[in-house]
């Protein structure tokens, strides 16, 4: 039997629950895997609340989740890599907060050796969200791009992969993260009044793009009055606010190339994933909960009890 977490109606953490169902079966060009780790991502939250109804439904009974890491345990037909053993990372058919989850064959990649497990499982999504939004936004070497919500999953990983791209990265947080973003190479600024002021005075030469993680009206407003051009300015969170101020709604487009960038990036010591807190299938909703905050450094993955 395969433990999954579901949920089959909208609401808060008390929808959700742990069901025992039989192993999903592969079918032709896919491969079962037994997940080891599974990122959560704010869009989880969101669309177990149903704010994403409109334009990202649940399919209930949904299974929440959308970037795994795991090792091959069953080939759907037509299938002969990746082989039975290998250790993987990627994204399912389907959710990935179970402990067997199927995926298709060209959407794995291969798990470093010495990754371990929770950082695989937690590469994913806000990786390729990062890294799809700096490339819409032009993010080139010698720029000056702003990241807010700078400390979050997302957050942490476009700081790094602008970084890794030669540009200087302004970055905002809480007070207590901002060692932590000088830490990926971010120079901080606090939230709030004066937010314009603060960034021109970490960006003197300005500021060419804004990626947003937060999703306020004040932080895209800021954004507007730093960098001027709608097209360079973009958001992942706040799809709602976005068509009356002008700017991009950005959101991830998956590929295998994509993700083994980042897996390699990874490995050359250039992408780090910093991991929040882990918790078991049993803990979901308590997961979940710590995602709501909307204080989360870095990443929260679920580790399926085996």
């Amino acid at each position: 039997m395969s433990q999954e977490v579901v949920y089959s109606t909208y609401g808060g953490t008390d929808v959700l629950e742990v069901v025992e169902s039989d192993p999903p079966v592969p079918e032709p060009g896919q491969v079962r895997v037994r997940v080891k780790a599974a990122g959560i991502q704010p869009f989880d939250v969101k669309q177990r609340r149903g704010d994403t109804a409109d334009w990202a439904p649940a399919k209930f009974p949904q299974v929440s989740g959308s970037e795994f890491a795991g090792v091959v345990d069953e080939l759907g037909e037509g299938v002969t890599e990746p082989a039975v053993g290998a250790e993987v990372i990627g994204w399912p058919v389907g959710g990935a907060h179970t402990q067997y989850a199927v995926a298709r064959a060209d959407a794995l990649v291969a798990k470093p050796p010495g990754m371990p497990w929770e950082e695989a499982g937690a590469i994913g999504a806000s990786g390729q969200t990062a890294h799809t939004s700096l490339q819409a936004l032009d993010v080139a070497a010698g720029e000056t791009v702003l990241i807010h919500a700078a400390a979050g999953g997302v957050g942490t990983a476009a700081v790094q992969l602008a970084k890794a791209w030669g540009a200087e990265v302004v970055g905002t947080a809480s007070e207590r993260n901002h060692e932590y973003l000088r830490e990926l190479g971010a120079v901080p600024v606090t939230y709030g009044a004066g937010l314009v002021e603060r960034v021109r005075e970490a960006a003197p030469d300005g500021v060419d793009a804004a990626l947003d993680a937060v999703g306020t009206e004040d932080a895209l407003r800021a954004s507007i009055d730093l960098v001027g051009d709608l097209q360079r300015i973009g958001t992942i969170a706040g799809q709602e606010i976005a068509p009356d101020l002008g700017v991009r709604i950005l959101g991830m487009k998956r590929s295998t190339e994509r993700l083994a960038e980042l897996v390699r990036l990874y490995a050359e010591g250039k992408l780090r994933v910093h991991l929040h807190a882990a918790f078991s299938l049993d803990d979901a909703a308590k997961a979940h909960r710590e995602v709501e905050t909307g204080h989360v450094r870095g990443k929260v993955v679920l580790v399926p009890s085996r």
